[in-house]
């Protein structure tokens, strides 16, 4: 079967959805665990460090298939992170201070979460390159 046959981006489309399942739920989960604010924050911050990871995995490596990233990025980890929940925590804070902590916390932990991925994918590449491109749609 061809992959460019209409079955088979229906597959991929019902592995997104099951990958957003499950990282809706699991971010579900995390709010039952943790504050409103603590849990937006965790899910915000792992969700960037595997997304880096995946993105330069597929620079390094390659291992994971195209098809794979797109069902972990778009479905997974889209559903499990949330900008929404915390534009509306950003914007109801009990303050300035409040409103810094949640703005700073989210990107800039978020952004060193995504360098840390990278050195993840750095560390399972070995030494080894691909070609293969950092995109993840």
């Amino acid at each position: 079967m061809a992959t460019d046959h209409p079955l088979v981006r229906l597959e991929t489309l019902a592995l997104i959805g099951i990958g957003g399942f499950a990282g809706a739920n699991l971010r579900y989960f995390a709010l039952g665990l943790f504050s409103d604010v603590g849990a937006v924050f965790l899910v915000n911050v792992l969700g960037s460090l595997v997304l880096g990871f995946f993105v330069y995995e597929a620079d390094y490596t390659g291992l994971v298939t195209r098809e794979s990233r797109i069902v972990f990025t778009t479905g997974f980890l889209s559903s499990l992170t949330t900008y929404s929940t915390f534009a509306v925590q950003s914007a109801l804070a009990g303050g300035p201070l409040s409103f810094v902590a949640i703005v700073a916390g989210n990107y800039g932990i978020g952004f060193l979460g995504v360098l840390g991925g990278r050195e993840l994918a750095r560390r399972v590449s070995d030494g080894t390159t691909s070609a293969t491109g950092g995109e993840t749609a």
